[in-house]
């Protein structure tokens, strides 16, 4: 698993990490039933601290994306579904927007515009 993390980004890092788990598991990258490497391993990998990403993937696990099985580590329980990488993709939206001094009525607005 590629995942990387911007570091000039205000969101915390656990959240983060559960957004690009979750973009690799909606992009295909992963597919139901397949197991994501350690916590250490992805924590190392990201030179971040190991309870960051079991953090992340608590809160994947809580909305339904992965099962922590013991012995057997941490595998996906399905695919994203289509709202859920949508809702992902449009917090990246606002939270873009917002650092270029747009609201979220500003982007509704746009929605609203285009055909």
């Amino acid at each position: 698993m590629l995942l990387t993390l911007d570091l000039n980004d205000a969101r915390p890092l656990h959240e983060q990490v559960a957004a690009a788990v979750r973009r690799a598991i909606g992009e295909g990258s992963y597919a139901a039933g397949d197991r994501l490497p350690p916590a250490r391993e992805l924590a190392q990998a990201l030179g971040i601290n190991t309870n960051t990403v079991l953090r992340a993937l608590r809160d994947l696990r809580d909305e339904g994306l992965l099962e922590f099985r013991r012995g057997r580590g941490v595998s996906v329980a399905g695919a994203a579904g289509g709202r859920a990488l949508l809702v992902q993709r449009t917090r990246e939206l606002l939270e873009d927007a917002q650092r270029h001094g747009y609201r979220r009525e500003d982007l509704i607005t746009i929605l609203k515009e285009l055909p």
